[in-house]
């Protein structure tokens, strides 16, 4: 199995097609195998690298972790390992740690930035004040429930739900406050996002029981090169729900910045 020894551990990726770089980085409820229904149609147009952030799926944390705060460091480690250059990166939920990090770390290396279910950390005080009320809203569902799909989803597809959370279960327990935002935090990423001039798409689902989608909105609103897709019907994990929607705004979206890429 391919293993890349970077910062410190060793992550577990794969490669799969040829052509412009793109890399696909899961969120918190899967791993490198979240993209399996992503893989068959990009991989026709691109060469993919799906992989496991530290302490999840196949890859390990150090003994003592560093955990999300080395996740930009870990795939700058990764690329530099394949010897790619410039890429673009296609990030869900978590996956946008690792994303819109190394965006801003690595100026002139992405040539376009895909945040699906993630704000990455383009916020202001109303989307504070949104996400807080979206937090402490009353449970809409049953317990135990995956909050990461749709209700109707998971009623209509329960095969579908029943593998969602077999992925889940590949991966090592974290704790509860993972990604938590340190308390008092009030940082935003949108200027310098938009000082970075990398062209962004954020999709969110209309029915998100995870991330309210007016952050999304808000988000998308504080970088001017960048725009909003809200997919209706579909909860946080747009990706697997949806999965031949979520690929053609993808690759539409890839399709018309890639020009840009290759002007400087």
């Amino acid at each position: 199995m391919p293993f890349a020894s970077v910062n410190g551990t060793d992550i577990y990726y794969e490669t799969h097609g040829s052509g412009p770089a793109v890399v696909f980085a899961h969120g918190s409820g899967g791993n490198h195998l979240a993209w399996w229904q992503q893989m068959p149609f990009f991989s026709k147009h691109y060469m993919c690298i799906i992989f496991d952030h530290r302490s999840f799926g196949l890859t390990k944390d150090e003994s003592e972790p560093k955990g999300r705060a080395a996740f930009a460091d870990d795939l700058k480690g990764l690329l530099d390992h394949l010897g790619v250059e410039r890429t673009a990166i296609v990030a869900h939920s978590m996956g946008g740690r690792a994303g819109v990090g190394f965006t801003l770390r690595n100026p002139g290396r992405v040539w376009g930035l895909v945040l699906s279910g993630s704000n990455g950390g383009s916020v202001n005080d109303e989307a504070r004040l949104v996400r807080d009320g979206h937090q402490n809203r009353k449970p809409d569902r049953p317990p135990g429930a995956l909050r990461a799909l749709s209700l109707g989803f998971a009623a209509s597809k329960p095969e579908m739900a029943f593998l969602y959370r077999q992925f889940m279960r590949l991966n090592p327990k974290h704790d509860p406050d993972f990604l938590t935002v340190p308390p008092g935090y009030q940082g935003s990423t949108h200027e310098r996002l938009t000082e970075s001039g990398v062209p962004i798409l954020y999709i969110v689902g209309e029915e998100d029981a995870l991330i309210a989608p007016k952050t999304i909105e808000i988000a998308a609103s504080l970088v001017p090169q960048s725009r909003l897709i809200t997919m209706p019907e579909a909860g946080h994990s747009v990706y697997y729900e949806q999965p031949d929607v979520f690929n053609d705004h993808v690759h539409r979206f890839l399709t018309e910045v890639m020009p840009l890429a290759t002007d400087g």
